[in-house]
């Protein structure tokens, strides 16, 4: 099985040689720097304007491996913009990929239904002490054995350095080559799809890098001043002379991966900060698009969306979704965090005033705010109403890599929070029929950090910009308020901040870290066996109340039945009665009267299924 995206960008190989295509509607001159043809090692190649600033030449002779990038206006030399490959980082030449030539081994691979998904999110530079696609790929059968069904991989567009989150991508088709080759990512990708696992990837459309992004020197009209976003000029999706070709871009890069590197599904980055004017939204054609483009295969489309608009989440009459599948459901993760912590500082005041309620109205519903004002947004409005969509249209977490990461000291849940009332949370997020996400080295709870690191060497500047910016970040904060304990902060373009970020897989063997591996595992075994059959049936609505202000009580109607969900989380032990169902799941400390009567402790809990 040969795999390959046709598009309208960068080098692609054909019978009569690689076709070059760039898009440069300011610039005057652009030429094509070539390295490695049959019977020419260095030439350069005029590109004339064939009109909509588009420059494009065919040559043949060109292999894959052939090094090149193109001269604007007589002097910058810059890579393509849809450069598949960069092996010697954003500023240097890219390199012609064939990816016809992967023999891929996947072809009985139909994908998963969404209802059995279980994420787990991870970064590919920190996953494994060797950070690469390689021994990342060592760990899936573990993964599979745990419950995962999905790995979501954290951004791989090409960045400045040798380690990054991968928000700092400035060429989105080109994987960066600190984890490895582009073959090495297929590997990947196949060896998961022969253990049935999924592979999602975290993409990012609003914005980009703050060092290696060219496009200024040739495609100015790429950005536009009419919007701005937290990293400057908006990305100028509603230009009318421009807008087209800019959504092309982006829309043949989410059909890039899902075709050429055959990855099961994306997850948009911030989209809130995509800012498009147009009759029809980014967002709208994008999602549009790629259906049209994967009818027969299950392509999972995932949103992060501060704005909770859950018009992009709508199903059809099949129950299928008509844009994306599901959203990052931060809602559920404050109120789960705020209980489990107490802190109530940022966004978390929103949630404070009442933590159990929000949680058990985002547990049922998918947002907790529906228009309500919203306290750290000045009181406007915020999110619509979801009570009709089901459950598998929010993606649910009590961690991710921005809950971790952006704390000061990246400490984990399970550095913040007791051990018992954790594994109540951990329960009411696997057992949830939300899709449930867990951040690499949570099913353990390791006890290695997740900091925040970059590497834009050797630009010192920016360097010590991002450095001090960190800093100024947290100053609010009285643990870092004064300038010795701001100091304490790792420094974020320090190596040894991204070092102490890579996981100690060992220590899943040793107590305490083994007993929370079998406790997920356990749970995730209990899903599949006692959740995932319902949520494949009709959904018919979710309901939720508060018995007390301490007390939730979640119920999700299926036409195979209901799921229950019943947490205390403080106060005198409450006494749920005789609950029809069979009880799937309860905290060790819940007793059972006679004649059968269920009494909760603090922090304790129960989920019931009722088969119909």
């Amino acid at each position: 099985m040969r795999r390959a995206h046709s598009m309208p960008f960068g080098a692609e190989i054909g019978p009569e040689g690689v076709r070059f295509a760039l898009w440069a509607p300011t610039a005057k001159r652009v030429a094509l720097v070539l390295q490695g043809t049959e019977k020419d090692p260095g030439s350069e190649h005029d590109l004339p304007d064939q009109g909509e600033g588009w420059r494009r030449v065919t040559v043949p002779g060109v292999r894959a491996g052939a090094a090149y990038g193109y001269r604007i206006d007589g002097d910058l030399v810059v890579p393509d913009p849809a450069s598949r490959f960069q092996p010697e980082d954003v500023s240097g030449l890219s390199q012609v990929v064939d990816p016809a030539a992967f023999a891929w081994t996947d072809q009985a691979w139909a994908g998963r239904p969404f209802e059995e998904t279980v994420i787990y999110e991870c970064h590919v530079g920190t996953a494994t002490p060797e950070g690469t696609y390689a021994a990342l790929a060592g760990k899936l059968e573990a993964l599979r054995d745990l419950g995962v069904t999905a790995i979501e991989l954290l951004p791989l567009a090409d960045f400045k350095g040798s380690r990054n989150w991968g928000y700092d991508g400035v060429l989105p088709y080109a994987p960066d080559s600190a984890y490895g080759t582009p073959d090495d990512l297929r590997r990947l990708v196949d060896r998961a799809h022969s253990l049935g696992l999924m592979v999602f990837l975290d993409v990012v459309y609003n914005h980009f890098g703050p060092a290696g992004n060219y496009l200024h020197a040739y495609a100015k009209t790429f950005f536009t001043e009419r919007h701005q976003t937290p990293w400057g000029a908006g990305i100028n999706f509603d230009g009318q002379t421009s807008g087209q070709v800019v959504r092309d871009f982006f829309v043949h890069n989410a059909l890039y991966w899902l075709e050429e590197f055959h990855v099961d599904g994306l997850r948009f980055d911030a989209v809130h900060a995509i800012l498009d004017d147009s009759e029809k939204h980014f967002l709208g054609e994008l999602a549009e698009r790629i259906r049209g483009a994967c009818p027969d295969r299950p392509v999972h489309l995932m949103l992060e969306n501060e704005a909770n608009q859950a018009s992009w989440l709508e199903r059809d009459e099949a129950g299928q979704p008509r844009f994306h599948s599901a959203q990052w459901a931060d809602d559920t993760h404050h109120g789960w965090h705020i209980l489990l912590t107490g802190e109530d500082a940022g966004y978390y005041e929103s949630f404070s005033d009442k933590p159990a309620a929000h949680l058990a109205r985002s547990l049922a519903e998918g947002f907790a705010y529906q228009g309500e004002p919203f306290k750290t947004l000045d009181n406007h409005p915020r999110g619509e109403p979801s009570g009709h969509l089901p459950p598998s249209a929010f993606v649910a977490f009590l961690q991710n890599h921005d809950q971790v990461g952006n704390r000061a000291l990246g400490e984990r849940l399970s550095h913040l929070a007791d051990p018992d009332r954790l594994a109540l949370a951990r329960a009411g997020l696997l057992l949830s029929p939300q899709i449930p996400m867990l951040w690499m080295g949570e099913e353990w709870s390791a006890s290695t950090p997740f900091l925040f690191f970059v590497d834009f060497a050797p630009d010192e500047a920016l360097n010590k910009a991002v450095r001090d910016g960190r800093r100024r970040e947290f100053k609010s904060f009285a643990a870092f308020a004064d300038e010795e304990k701001a100091k304490t902060i790792p420094d974020p373009t320090a190596e040894e901040t991204f070092r102490r970020s890579t996981l100690d897989w060992a220590e899943a063997a040793r107590s305490p870290h083994r007993e929370v591996l079998a406790d997920t595992t356990a749970l995730l075994h209990l899903r599949q066996r006692e959740v995932v059959p319902l949520t494949k049936t009709a959904w018919q609505g979710g309901r939720y109340s508060l018995p007390r202000p301490d007390v939730i009580d979640v119920t999700w109607a299926y036409a195979g039945g209901t799921l229950r969900f019943v947490g205390a989380f403080g106060g005198e032990p409450h006494d749920i009665g005789q609950a029809p169902g069979r009880v799937i799941w309860r905290s060790p400390s819940v007793s059972q009267d006679e004649p059968g009567s269920l009494i909760l402790p603090a922090w304790s809990g129960v989920f019931l299924k009722e088969v119909v």
